[in-house]
């Protein structure tokens, strides 16, 4: 045992003086007991048909990028240590409908997105989010009946929307949608269809929170959702219904876990990570960082720390890897 612990416990003043091994910047670093690095960070990107960038008013920094820019982001994510990122589409209106059917489309934008970067970018990972709200005219995840999301149909809508990503190049499918029995039906379609290497990443804990809204005017779904997701994402209230979700999901087969969203979330991400082996990643969703940077122009704090010591704060959950539209400001401020 190191002689700076006593015997029975943690010593006592003035013996023990815990601030000794706080005082210098390399003693602190021998106790460091977490640790983020660029490999703990996804990128999201939204990618839009437009042949410019778009601003997001909601999400200061972050753009819905064309097919050009998404590939030159790419490529800089990848230079300062980001090597995956996730796709999400900004559908237009016209090409959404009941049922999501654009999703099936294997010439959607999302395809071509994933084959821009597939050829320009090899290396990087590339997740795809499954699930049909940014498709859907009602923007629901799924097909409605009697007003409520049809869940078997809907399943089998996701398998064939994951096999058409899977298809195109992406390495990991990420189903949001929280229907019952999804992860087992998109592993079954992905491994009869020669998919077997292409990872699951499951949206095991998805919360009905309050903290989508700028995500939702950003695919621009916030103009067409007709009520609420609360029959299908879980609730707020509940971490015991995370964890028996979590082990539903390894048991038909997904590779990793989430948790969603993540600030306000951290006893969930403690709790997977307590009771379960599989990989687990945090979403730090659009909400949380539009709080922050609305903060930061405020004065309220300084953007770049509050960042740093949010995404610290989910590894020491027991965040594996991190979800943030902030991926690019950590990545730069860890190279410093």
């Amino acid at each position: 045992m190191p002689r700076f612990f006593h015997a029975s416990g943690s010593g006592r003043f003035p013996h023990t003086r815990l601030r000794r091994m706080r005082r210098l910047f390399w003693s602190r670093n021998w106790m460091r007991e977490h640790h983020l690095h660029t490999d703990n960070l996804i990128l999201p990107v939204f990618v839009h048909e437009g042949k410019h960038d778009e601003d997001i008013p909601l999400m200061p920094s972050v753009k819905r990028l064309c097919l050009e820019s998404l590939v030159a982001t790419a490529q800089s994510a990848y230079d300062v240590g980001i090597h995956s990122l996730m796709l999400f589409p900004v559908v237009p209106p016209d090409a959404k409908d009941e049922k999501g059917s654009e999703a099936l489309n294997p010439d959607n934008l999302l395809c071509r997105a994933i084959q821009a970067l597939r050829q320009s970018v090899p290396s990087m990972g590339i997740i795809c989010d499954v699930a049909l709200d940014p498709y859907t005219s009602h923007g629901h995840d799924g097909i409605l009946k009697d007003d409520d999301v049809d869940n078997d149909a809907t399943v089998a809508l996701l398998a064939q929307q994951a096999l058409v990503q899977a298809k195109a190049g992406c390495d990991v499918v990420a189903p949001s949608d929280m229907m019952d029995g999804r992860v087992g039906v998109l592993r079954k379609t992905l491994d009869e269809n020669g998919f077997q290497h292409v990872l699951i990443l499951a949206y095991s804990a998805k919360y009905a929170s309050h903290l989508y809204h700028p995500f939702r005017h950003a695919i621009g779904s916030h103009k067409t959702l007709k009520g609420a997701k609360t029959t299908y994402q879980m609730d707020t209230a509940n971490l015991r219904e995370a964890l028996r979700e979590a082990l539903q999901d390894i048991d038909e087969g997904a590779d990793m876990l989430m948790v969603k969203p993540g600030t306000l979330y951290l006893d969930v991400i403690h709790a997977l990570r307590t009771h379960t082996l599989a990989p687990l990643a945090a979403y730090h969703v659009s909400g949380e960082y539009a709080m922050l940077r609305a903060a930061a122009e405020k004065g309220c704090l300084i953007y770049e720390d509050v960042l740093l010591e949010t995404l610290l704060s989910f590894r020491r959950a027991g965040a594996d890897v991190i979800i943030t539209y902030g991926a690019l400001d950590a990545a730069r401020l860890l190279s410093r």
